[in-house]
């Protein structure tokens, strides 16, 4: 298996530095290179993808702005020489950020996170969760929109409060209703979903690992793990 990757910056020693990388790392290929964020459009409207190498500060359109006009995206490494996008980039779940200039083993490392949430992808497409027993399947009726949606638990990845909202996101999209959290805990089975914050609940079965103080889920979004719920790492299996 091969990532297919774009490089999209305007400095074309950056792409010297990548494609020179790329060759020495079997499982990464060249599928194309742009030096404007605004050629990456017509690029990814034409090819398959795999991941992007981004810069942040390009003429016209920079790359944040332009990562958050894509509906469908590739895997993101961000490559920059400014340090200070690196929260903002975190937030819109790039892979890695690597600082310029990078050494091929930084490089390397980036690469294996990308080549390890493919994988992920992949396996969660092709292995889809296997039926629940029907005690288990009670769904969750939630008003949104001024509709009642259904929406089966094996489908909620995790609970996020607004308020006196709630936005309930399930594999590519969220149902806002206006609730609190604390009522959404009280119905929720305690086995499937544990308050990991004073902002969240997560279904344990989407996650993918726990570093510090924050959760990794299978999609690659990432959400924080309050100081006060530290203890509920012990609810999980390992």
């Amino acid at each position: 298996m091969k990532l297919r990757c774009l490089i999209v910056d305007d400095e074309p020693l950056a792409h010297d530095v990548i494609l020179r990388y790329l060759e020495d790392i079997p499982f990464l290929e060249k599928a194309g290179q742009c030096y404007l964020a605004t050629e990456a459009f017509a690029f990814l409207n034409h090819h398959a993808v795999d991941l992007i190498f981004l810069d942040i500060r390009m003429p016209k359109l920079s790359g944040l702005d332009f990562l958050r006009t894509l509906n469908q995206r590739p895997l993101v490494v961000i490559t920059s020489a400014y340090e200070e996008h690196a929260l903002e980039s975190f937030e819109l779940e790039v892979v890695d950020y690597l600082l310029k200039p990078f050494r091929f083993d930084r490089f390397l490392k980036a690469a294996n996170r990308a080549l390890e949430q493919h994988t992920l992808r992949r396996q969660a497409v092709a292995s889809p969760a296997p039926p629940v027993a029907a005690q288990e399947a009670e769904p969750l009726y939630i008003k949104s929109d001024k509709k009642l949606v259904q929406m089966q638990l094996d489908d909620v990845y995790y609970l996020e409060s607004l308020g006196n909202y709630v936005k309930v996101w399930g594999r590519d999209q969220f149902l806002l209703t206006q609730r609190t959290l604390g009522s959404f805990e009280e119905q929720l089975p305690a086995d499937a979903f544990i308050r990991i914050h004073k902002s969240f609940i997560l279904n344990k079965k989407f996650v993918h690992y726990i570093e510090g103080n924050m959760i990794r889920l299978l999609n690659g979004k990432v959400l924080p793990l309050g100081k006060t719920f530290k203890h509920v790492i012990k609810l999980f299996p390992g």
